[in-house]
């Protein structure tokens, strides 16, 4: 029985995950945990093969706690489940480590399926974002700019768009604020805006 974490602060998406794989012969939701803090003190204590999370966490933006989630303990997978665009975010959450994205606008049977995918050391990537990569089409208004971004970049972005100061980053992202700063520098000159105004504004336009 593969044993999954979920890592979010909606109950009713826990409760339809709960209800879902009531009676599923592969997949039993084990925990649930609203913050990214917990997350590694349950690992700790707890068997975990795969941690279902979102990206919008209240304490740490998804891609902060994926990463440590693989450095401390690189044989839990990892499955993001989310609303956001997997146009932005996908390709960064499988460079930070994670298996898996799933949009939560998809039916859960793809979720079981991305589940059991990753379980058995494969990628998983929705068959709408394949169709799009093998075809060529773009579906998406999202900028190009945003594709040339780091992972890193684009966390420093995401918190940009929640309103995070400087010093809050920092300590979020474990970086001092000067680095911030560079990041900040880094991301007006991508995305061609002229001052710090402009960018929080293309950050909650897009992120």
């Amino acid at each position: 029985m593969i044993k999954l974490v979920v890592v979010d602060e909606h109950p009713v998406v826990v409760k339809g995950l709960e209800a879902f794989f009531k009676n599923s012969r592969n997949t039993k939701v084990v925990g649930h945990l609203k913050q990214s803090k917990a997350v590694l003190d349950y690992i700790k204590t707890h068997q975990v093969d795969i941690l279902l999370t979102e990206i919008n966490l209240e304490d740490v933006n998804g891609i902060t706690l994926i990463k440590r989630v693989k450095r401390h303990h690189p044989e839990v997978k990892i499955i993001v489940f989310t609303n956001e665009a997997e146009t932005i975010y996908g390709a960064n959450v499988i460079k930070s480590g994670a298996s898996g994205f799933v949009s939560k606008t998809q039916d859960l049977k793809d979720l079981d399926k991305a589940i059991l995918k990753v379980y058995n050391n494969a990628i998983y990537i929705s068959e709408n974002i394949a169709k799009q990569l093998t075809t060529g089409t773009k579906k998406t208004s999202v900028s190009n700019d945003f594709k040339t971004l780091s992972t890193r970049e684009l966390e420093v972005l995401t918190l940009i768009a929640e309103g995070k100061r400087n010093k809050e980053i920092a300590l979020q992202l474990i970086i001092n604020e000067k680095t911030v700063s560079t990041y900040k520098t880094r991301l007006m000159k991508k995305l061609n805006v002229n001052n710090l105004v402009e960018l929080i504004h293309r950050a909650k336009q897009e992120v």
